[in-house]
């Protein structure tokens, strides 16, 4: 009998281990799961038996969590807390090397920590769009893009890449691909050193293929369950390859990796952008960005808008294309 108890409890007290923040709302319910943010109104609970659910803050009695959190006040500098008690309604204790009891209003933002240490990070994104006319000439186009990056200690690997083809009365009229891999060493928590290669090929345009090869130091403003802020300047070699001839130059680049997630976790805007400036008296800059926005249908699947901004000046004037990408995609 003593036995069978045992068991009894261990079997029981098993998910309440797992599972070790609990949030109490003001109706009575209390809900155990894990916080994965606040922000926006919106705290973001993940459970075991409804997956992730989004709570209005200010439907909240009280709550405890085991687990470190970044924690922002209004008016106030962000802090770290060890734990949160559960206290009086409308009010939570946070507890470090002192405990305090502070309300629940005042509380504008909690987001797990991310160390710089840690073993393992893979996330990623895949956008698809297909467009098919049918008009007086039959058009198929379509496109996809992708990007994925692994952490890993003080090392993260980033691949993006980028395939179009489009047909017009089943000839193909457009085919390009693009892919960069880029490898960073993190020299503290913000300061990493960037090396990458990027290769370029287009069937039908009058350079054929380009490379890039370039190195320099990059700034990682935040990078945690909200989002994340790089800004990298680099030094790069580039050599572009046409059918009759060749031509190396160098530049100078600087370049964004900006994501924040908006309306709990639901929305994702992001924006990525590289300003090219050549030792080329011909041409001023080369600005490749894009901006975009991902609505997260559920923890797999997203709806994407895109827009893509390319931009040349040079011989004071100045060439620019935009492009517009609807789809669906997958992210993890």
């Amino acid at each position: 009998m003593l036995l069978r108890i045992l068991l009894l409890s261990v079997l029981v007290g098993a998910p309440t281990a797992l599972w070790a923040d609990t949030v109490w709302l003001d109706n009575g319910d209390r809900l155990s799961g894990d916080i994965l943010l606040l922000d926006g109104g919106k705290l973001a609970l993940k459970t075991k038996y409804a997956g992730q659910v989004l709570i209005d803050w200010k439907d909240i009695d009280t709550l405890s969590s085991d687990k470190p959190l970044l924690l922002r006040r209004h008016g106030l500098d962000s802090e770290h807390s060890k734990q949160l008690a559960a206290a009086g309604k409308g009010m939570v204790r946070v507890l470090n090397s002192t405990s305090q009891t502070v309300p629940l209003a005042s509380i504008s933002r909690l987001v797990p920590p991310r160390p710089l240490l840690q073993d393992r990070v893979w996330e990623g994104n895949l956008d698809a769009k297909l467009d098919m006319e049918r008009n007086e000439d039959k058009t198929d186009e379509w496109k996809l893009k992708g990007n994925t990056r692994v952490e890993h200690g003080r090392w993260r690997h980033v691949l993006t890449g980028e395939l179009e083809r489009e047909s017009k009365n089943d000839n193909k009229v457009d085919d390009n691909w693009q892919l960069e891999y880029d490898l960073d060493r993190f020299l503290t928590e913000h300061w990493f050193w960037r090396t990458g290669v990027e290769q370029q090929e287009d069937e039908f345009e009058l350079i054929k293929r380009q490379r890039i090869v370039g190195t320099g130091p990059g700034y990682r403003f935040w990078d945690n369950e909200l989002g994340r802020f790089d800004l990298i300047g680099q030094f790069n070699r580039v050599r572009f390859e046409a059918a009759d001839t060749d031509l190396a130059f160098d530049t100078f680049s600087l370049e964004w990796d900006y994501k924040r997630l908006l309306w709990g976790t639901r929305l994702e805007f992001y924006s990525n952008a590289e300003l090219q400036v050549p030792e080329i008296e011909a041409i001023d800059y080369v600005l490749d960005s894009e901006f975009g926005l991902r609505y997260r249908l559920n923890h797999w699947a997203r709806l994407s808008l895109l827009y893509e901004l390319d931009q040349v000046r040079g011989l004071g004037e100045t060439t620019s294309e935009r492009h517009y990408l609807i789809g669906l995609g997958v992210g993890w």
